[in-house]
């Protein structure tokens, strides 16, 4: 009898075991999958047990860290964030790194706890530079569209105003001519953010094989009235022939069109714009020269931003909306490839769009 109770207490003992060895593997699974997604999260992830030491970090968390002095900056703002939590709520702190590069990090502390018992804090580190950029990007976006918009309108509102108690026929025609210009910039304008807002949406380079040669001339003949009426000759000095890219159509000839027009536009009565075509390594160039004023080395490095104008009186003139080079550089990107500048002041700018051949 003795001799079978202690068959069954071992018996027991080995179920017992059993039980306790295949707790022990869940819960070595479910702490990997813990890790895992931890691992995966796109933040920076710090663990703290209620004594403020680190019982677990992702690998992000060590990347963000970029160096002794952002990391003693990251360490402190989170220790912060878990003393100021205390148990009870989640605690946001921005901490911004001067760099370079500059960076703007948030630090959320956030409680854990269980039955009104804490188990330690779990902080979360976001960099939301891009964010912070973009929202900028956007603020100086809508504040440059209000101010270029309120120049035309603006200016229709008083020619209308004093062509209402004007009696001159002459006059009259006068005022009614200046509001058609103003009219048409501001036609210019919204028609130039349509085409940025289309193309920053979509159209990629994955569309029809185009001939380069075809492209450049739909795109000299649309210019080729605006060169005439402002005295400037459109030639072809080189043309690489049987070169193809793959793209949007519209999106290449509106890239070519506005560095034309740009090339045109700040060139002198009388002189040239020159373009050439070339094909070398799988890209296909198109370069665009003129003898015009030139663009200040200061200013090279902007001129493909929105609205960014170097000469903006001239701009005004000539009806510029400080759009058509940002158009070319979102067109080249779409495209994989990219636009450069060489440029000298008084004597000339030559601008080469790189597309990759098909």
């Amino acid at each position: 009898m003795r001799k079978q109770r202690l068959v069954e207490r071992l018996e027991a003992a080995e179920r017992r075991s059993a039980e306790l060895e295949e707790r022990a593997r869940i819960a070595n699974a479910e702490a990997a999958r813990l890790r895992e997604a931890i691992e995966a999260l796109p933040h920076a992830v710090t663990v703290y047990d209620t004594a403020g030491d680190v019982v677990l970090r992702n690998r992000r968390s060590h990347e963000l860290e970029g160096g002794r002095h952002a990391a003693a900056l990251v360490e402190r703002a989170a220790e912060e964030v878990v003393k100021a939590g205390e148990g009870t709520r989640p605690v946001t702190q921005t901490l911004e790194l001067h760099g370079p590069p500059r960076r703007t990090l948030q630090v959320t502390g956030t409680p854990m706890g269980r039955n009104g018992r804490s188990l330690g804090t779990v902080v979360l580190v976001d960099d939301v530079s891009e964010l912070r950029r973009l929202e900028a990007v956007r603020r100086d976006f809508v504040a440059n569209v209000s101010h270029e918009l309120r120049t035309p309108v603006g200016a229709m509102g008083v020619l209308a105003e004093t062509l209402v108690e004007e009696p001159d026929p002459d006059v009259m025609r006068r005022l009614a001519a200046r509001i058609t210009m103003e009219a048409e910039r501001a036609g210019r304008l919204i028609d130039g953010l349509l085409d940025l807002s289309r193309i920053e949406a979509g159209g990629d380079g994955d569309g029809d094989p185009l001939d380069v040669a075809s492209v450049v001339a739909t795109a000299i003949e649309r210019v080729e009235p605006l060169a005439q009426q402002l005295g400037v000759d459109l030639v072809t000095r080189r043309e690489a022939t049987g070169v193809a890219l793959r793209g949007d159509e519209r999106q290449l000839v509106s890239a070519v069109v506005n560095l034309l027009e740009n090339a045109v536009k700040y060139s002198d009565e009388g002189s040239a714009v020159e373009v050439e075509t070339a094909a070398a390594g799988g890209w296909a160039d198109v370069v665009v020269r003129d003898r015009g004023v030139g663009i200040p080395a200061k200013d090279l490095e902007r001129i493909f931003e929105r609205f960014y104008r170097v000469d903006r009186a001239r701009s005004r003139a000539t009806g510029g909306t400080g759009l058509g080079l940002s158009i070319v550089r979102h067109v080249a990107t779409n495209h994989g490839g990219d636009v450069f500048v060489e440029s000298q002041e008084g004597i000339g700018s030559t601008f080469t769009l790189r597309l990759p051949s098909a």
